[in-house]
Protein backbone atom coordinates (compact mmCIF):
# COMPACT_ATOMS: atom_id res chain seq x y z
CA UNK A 1 0.00 0.00 0.00
CA UNK A 2 2.90 2.29 0.88
CA UNK A 3 4.54 1.53 -2.45
CA UNK A 4 1.41 2.45 -4.38
CA UNK A 5 1.13 5.75 -2.56
CA UNK A 6 4.74 6.69 -3.30
CA UNK A 7 4.34 5.71 -6.92
CA UNK A 8 1.31 8.01 -7.32
CA UNK A 9 3.22 10.94 -5.82
CA UNK A 10 6.09 10.45 -8.28
CA UNK A 11 3.68 10.35 -11.21
CA UNK A 12 1.99 13.58 -10.08
CA UNK A 13 5.39 15.32 -9.66
CA UNK A 14 6.47 14.31 -13.17
CA UNK A 15 3.25 15.64 -14.66
CA UNK A 16 3.67 18.93 -12.80
CA UNK A 17 7.25 19.44 -14.02
CA UNK A 18 6.14 18.68 -17.61
CA UNK A 19 3.37 21.31 -17.46
CA UNK A 20 5.73 23.95 -16.06
CA UNK A 21 8.23 23.23 -18.84
CA UNK A 22 5.52 23.66 -21.54
CA UNK A 23 4.42 26.94 -19.99
CA UNK A 24 7.98 28.25 -19.93
CA UNK A 25 8.52 27.32 -23.58
CA UNK A 26 5.25 28.97 -24.67
CA UNK A 27 6.10 32.19 -22.84
CA UNK A 28 9.62 32.48 -24.16
CA UNK A 29 8.69 31.65 -27.83
CA UNK A 30 11.11 30.32 -30.41
CA UNK A 31 14.76 31.44 -30.30
CA UNK A 32 14.48 33.24 -33.67
CA UNK A 33 11.57 35.40 -32.46
CA UNK A 34 13.49 36.37 -29.29
CA UNK A 35 16.47 37.40 -31.43
CA UNK A 36 14.35 39.68 -33.72
CA UNK A 37 13.06 41.75 -30.80
CA UNK A 38 9.51 43.21 -30.44
CA UNK A 39 7.08 43.20 -33.38
CA UNK A 40 7.11 46.11 -35.95
CA UNK A 41 3.74 47.47 -34.69
CA UNK A 42 5.13 47.83 -31.18
CA UNK A 43 8.24 49.52 -32.51
CA UNK A 44 6.16 52.11 -34.50
CA UNK A 45 3.99 52.86 -31.49
CA UNK A 46 7.06 53.38 -29.33
CA UNK A 47 8.63 55.68 -31.94
CA UNK A 48 5.43 57.75 -32.26
CA UNK A 49 5.23 58.08 -28.49
CA UNK A 50 8.84 59.28 -28.43
CA UNK A 51 8.24 61.81 -31.27
CA UNK A 52 5.22 63.22 -29.48
CA UNK A 53 7.20 63.69 -26.33
CA UNK A 54 10.02 65.57 -28.08
CA UNK A 55 7.86 67.67 -30.58
CA UNK A 56 7.62 71.43 -29.94
CA UNK A 57 4.26 72.73 -28.64
CA UNK A 58 1.62 74.00 -31.14
CA UNK A 59 1.35 77.77 -31.60
CA UNK A 60 -1.67 79.50 -30.03
CA UNK A 61 -4.79 80.23 -32.18
CA UNK A 62 -4.31 83.27 -34.43
CA UNK A 63 -6.57 86.30 -33.90
CA UNK A 64 -9.36 86.82 -36.53
CA UNK A 65 -8.43 89.07 -39.48
CA UNK A 66 -9.84 92.60 -39.43
CA UNK A 67 -11.57 93.66 -42.70
CA UNK A 68 -10.79 97.22 -43.68
CA UNK A 69 -13.40 99.07 -45.74
CA UNK A 70 -12.88 102.40 -47.50
CA UNK A 71 -14.95 105.38 -46.49
CA UNK A 72 -18.34 105.87 -48.16
CA UNK A 73 -17.28 109.23 -49.61
CA UNK A 74 -14.22 107.63 -51.17
CA UNK A 75 -16.39 104.88 -52.72
CA UNK A 76 -18.70 107.46 -54.29
CA UNK A 77 -15.71 109.31 -55.69
CA UNK A 78 -14.33 106.12 -57.24
CA UNK A 79 -17.67 105.16 -58.74
CA UNK A 80 -17.88 108.54 -60.44
CA UNK A 81 -14.54 108.11 -62.18
CA UNK A 82 -14.68 106.99 -65.80
CA UNK A 83 -11.85 104.47 -65.33
CA UNK A 84 -13.98 102.42 -62.94
CA UNK A 85 -17.13 102.32 -65.10
CA UNK A 86 -17.07 99.05 -66.98
CA UNK A 87 -20.22 99.53 -69.09
CA UNK A 88 -19.89 98.03 -72.55
CA UNK A 89 -20.95 100.50 -75.22
CA UNK A 90 -22.24 98.96 -78.42
CA UNK A 91 -20.48 100.53 -81.37
CA UNK A 92 -22.63 101.17 -84.40
CA UNK A 93 -21.22 100.33 -87.82
CA UNK A 94 -19.93 103.21 -89.88
CA UNK A 95 -22.40 102.37 -92.66
CA UNK A 96 -25.46 102.67 -90.38
CA UNK A 97 -28.11 105.12 -91.58
CA UNK A 98 -29.59 107.86 -89.43
CA UNK A 99 -32.70 105.74 -88.93
CA UNK A 100 -30.63 102.80 -87.64
CA UNK A 101 -28.74 105.13 -85.30
CA UNK A 102 -31.99 106.59 -83.99
CA UNK A 103 -33.47 103.14 -83.49
CA UNK A 104 -30.34 101.96 -81.70
CA UNK A 105 -30.43 104.98 -79.40
CA UNK A 106 -34.10 104.35 -78.56
CA UNK A 107 -33.41 100.68 -77.81
CA UNK A 108 -30.49 101.61 -75.55
CA UNK A 109 -32.64 104.09 -73.65
CA UNK A 110 -35.38 101.50 -73.19
CA UNK A 111 -32.83 98.89 -72.10
CA UNK A 112 -31.39 101.30 -69.55
CA UNK A 113 -34.88 102.03 -68.28
CA UNK A 114 -35.56 98.33 -67.87
CA UNK A 115 -32.40 97.78 -65.81
CA UNK A 116 -33.92 99.24 -62.61
CA UNK A 117 -37.05 98.36 -60.67
CA UNK A 118 -38.44 101.89 -60.87
CA UNK A 119 -37.70 102.06 -64.59
CA UNK A 120 -39.54 98.81 -65.24
CA UNK A 121 -42.58 100.07 -63.33
CA UNK A 122 -42.56 103.36 -65.28
CA UNK A 123 -42.16 101.58 -68.62
CA UNK A 124 -44.99 99.15 -67.90
CA UNK A 125 -47.25 102.02 -66.83
CA UNK A 126 -46.56 104.02 -70.00
CA UNK A 127 -46.96 100.93 -72.22
CA UNK A 128 -50.32 99.90 -70.76
CA UNK A 129 -51.62 103.49 -70.81
CA UNK A 130 -50.78 103.80 -74.51
CA UNK A 131 -52.30 100.40 -75.20
CA UNK A 132 -55.51 101.33 -73.36
CA UNK A 133 -55.73 104.68 -75.17
CA UNK A 134 -55.34 102.92 -78.51
CA UNK A 135 -58.10 100.44 -77.69
CA UNK A 136 -60.47 103.24 -76.55
CA UNK A 137 -59.73 105.25 -79.71
CA UNK A 138 -60.39 102.22 -81.92
CA UNK A 139 -63.70 101.49 -80.16
CA UNK A 140 -64.85 105.11 -80.47
CA UNK A 141 -63.97 105.18 -84.16
CA UNK A 142 -65.78 101.88 -84.70
CA UNK A 143 -68.89 103.29 -82.99
CA UNK A 144 -68.52 106.50 -85.06
CA UNK A 145 -68.43 108.70 -81.96
CA UNK A 146 -67.48 112.33 -82.57
CA UNK A 147 -64.29 112.56 -80.51
CA UNK A 148 -63.93 116.31 -81.05
CA UNK A 149 -67.18 116.94 -79.17
CA UNK A 150 -65.91 114.93 -76.20
CA UNK A 151 -63.07 117.43 -75.75
CA UNK A 152 -65.30 120.48 -76.08
CA UNK A 153 -64.65 121.25 -79.72
CA UNK A 154 -67.94 122.06 -81.40
CA UNK A 155 -68.28 122.09 -85.17
CA UNK A 156 -68.21 125.43 -86.89
CA UNK A 157 -71.66 126.87 -87.27
CA UNK A 158 -72.82 128.02 -90.65
CA UNK A 159 -73.81 131.67 -91.07
CA UNK A 160 -77.20 130.49 -92.29
CA UNK A 161 -79.39 129.15 -89.48
CA UNK A 162 -79.92 125.54 -90.42
CA UNK A 163 -80.65 122.40 -88.36
CA UNK A 164 -79.73 119.13 -90.03
CA UNK A 165 -81.70 117.15 -87.43
CA UNK A 166 -84.95 118.65 -88.78
CA UNK A 167 -84.21 117.94 -92.45
CA UNK A 168 -86.93 116.37 -94.54
CA UNK A 169 -86.07 116.15 -98.21
CA UNK A 170 -89.78 116.01 -99.10
CA UNK A 171 -90.48 119.37 -97.42
CA UNK A 172 -87.43 121.41 -98.42
CA UNK A 173 -87.53 124.00 -101.19
CA UNK A 174 -84.12 123.18 -102.59
CA UNK A 175 -83.93 125.96 -105.17
CA UNK A 176 -84.67 128.66 -102.58
CA UNK A 177 -82.45 127.09 -99.87
CA UNK A 178 -79.47 126.65 -102.21
CA UNK A 179 -79.78 130.20 -103.51
CA UNK A 180 -79.89 131.58 -99.96
CA UNK A 181 -76.80 129.56 -98.92
CA UNK A 182 -74.88 130.76 -101.99
CA UNK A 183 -75.87 134.37 -101.30
CA UNK A 184 -74.53 134.23 -97.75
CA UNK A 185 -71.29 132.54 -98.90
CA UNK A 186 -72.00 129.28 -97.05
CA UNK A 187 -70.79 127.01 -99.83
CA UNK A 188 -70.54 123.97 -97.53
CA UNK A 189 -74.27 124.16 -96.81
CA UNK A 190 -75.06 124.81 -100.46
CA UNK A 191 -73.16 121.65 -101.43
CA UNK A 192 -75.05 119.68 -98.76
CA UNK A 193 -78.40 120.89 -100.03
CA UNK A 194 -77.43 119.93 -103.59
CA UNK A 195 -76.54 116.41 -102.37
CA UNK A 196 -79.87 116.13 -100.53
CA UNK A 197 -81.64 117.18 -103.70
CA UNK A 198 -80.06 114.21 -105.47
CA UNK A 199 -81.28 111.90 -102.68
CA UNK A 200 -84.81 113.22 -103.21
CA UNK A 201 -84.60 112.53 -106.94
CA UNK A 202 -83.34 108.98 -106.28
CA UNK A 203 -86.17 108.43 -103.79
CA UNK A 204 -88.86 109.84 -106.11
CA UNK A 205 -87.74 107.40 -108.82
CA UNK A 206 -87.73 104.45 -106.40
CA UNK A 207 -83.98 103.94 -106.82
CA UNK A 208 -83.34 104.22 -103.06
CA UNK A 209 -85.45 104.22 -99.90
CA UNK A 210 -84.65 107.42 -97.99
CA UNK A 211 -84.71 107.44 -94.19
CA UNK A 212 -83.47 110.24 -91.92
CA UNK A 213 -81.15 107.88 -90.00
CA UNK A 214 -79.79 105.90 -92.97
CA UNK A 215 -76.14 106.22 -93.96
CA UNK A 216 -74.81 107.26 -97.36
CA UNK A 217 -73.12 103.86 -97.73
CA UNK A 218 -76.55 102.23 -97.54
CA UNK A 219 -77.76 104.48 -100.37
CA UNK A 220 -74.72 103.50 -102.45
CA UNK A 221 -75.51 99.80 -102.03
CA UNK A 222 -79.13 100.35 -102.99
CA UNK A 223 -78.23 102.38 -106.08
CA UNK A 224 -75.69 99.76 -107.20
CA UNK A 225 -78.51 97.24 -107.33
CA UNK A 226 -81.25 99.49 -108.74
CA UNK A 227 -79.38 101.71 -111.22
CA UNK A 228 -75.72 100.67 -111.70
CA UNK A 229 -75.11 103.28 -114.44
CA UNK A 230 -75.44 106.14 -111.94
CA UNK A 231 -73.44 104.48 -109.18
CA UNK A 232 -69.90 105.79 -110.08
CA UNK A 233 -70.99 109.44 -110.32
CA UNK A 234 -73.05 109.23 -107.13
CA UNK A 235 -70.17 107.55 -105.29
CA UNK A 236 -67.80 110.40 -106.26
CA UNK A 237 -70.31 113.04 -105.13
CA UNK A 238 -70.79 111.14 -101.86
CA UNK A 239 -67.05 111.26 -101.14
CA UNK A 240 -66.90 114.97 -101.91
CA UNK A 241 -69.87 115.62 -99.65
CA UNK A 242 -68.32 113.64 -96.78
CA UNK A 243 -65.00 115.52 -97.03
CA UNK A 244 -66.58 118.97 -97.12
CA UNK A 245 -69.41 118.48 -94.61
CA UNK A 246 -68.26 115.90 -92.08
CA UNK A 247 -64.57 116.76 -92.50
CA UNK A 248 -65.39 120.46 -92.05
CA UNK A 249 -63.07 121.37 -94.89
CA UNK A 250 -63.39 124.84 -96.39
CA UNK A 251 -64.94 124.90 -99.85
CA UNK A 252 -63.57 127.35 -102.39
CA UNK A 253 -65.70 128.91 -105.08
CA UNK A 254 -63.92 126.95 -107.82
CA UNK A 255 -64.36 123.58 -106.12
CA UNK A 256 -68.00 124.38 -105.35
CA UNK A 257 -68.72 125.20 -109.01
CA UNK A 258 -67.12 121.88 -110.03
CA UNK A 259 -69.22 119.94 -107.51
CA UNK A 260 -72.43 121.72 -108.57
CA UNK A 261 -71.68 120.89 -112.21
CA UNK A 262 -71.32 117.19 -111.32
CA UNK A 263 -74.58 117.33 -109.36
CA UNK A 264 -76.41 118.87 -112.31
CA UNK A 265 -75.11 116.20 -114.70
CA UNK A 266 -76.24 113.39 -112.39
CA UNK A 267 -79.61 115.12 -111.88
CA UNK A 268 -80.17 115.25 -115.65
CA UNK A 269 -79.15 111.58 -115.92
CA UNK A 270 -81.71 110.66 -113.26
CA UNK A 271 -84.50 112.57 -114.97
CA UNK A 272 -85.40 109.58 -117.18
CA UNK A 273 -84.23 106.82 -114.86
CA UNK A 274 -86.51 104.17 -113.43
CA UNK A 275 -85.85 101.37 -110.99
CA UNK A 276 -84.82 98.15 -112.67
CA UNK A 277 -87.09 95.14 -112.06
CA UNK A 278 -85.77 92.71 -109.45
Amino acid sequence: MTNNYLRNINISAKRGRRALLLLALAASGPPAARAQGPPAVLRRLAQARADTATAPPLPPDAAPATVRRPAAERLRELRGQRDFQYTEVAEEPATASWWQRLLGWVLRQVGGLQSTQGGRVAWNTIFYCLLGAGVVFAVLKFLQVDITRMFGRAPRRAPLAYETSQENIHELNFAEAIAQAEATGNLRLAGRLGYLHLLKQLTDRDLIAWQPDKTNQAYLLELAASYPAAHPAFAQLTRQFAYSWYGELPVSAASYQAVRADQHRLSQQLSGARAQPA
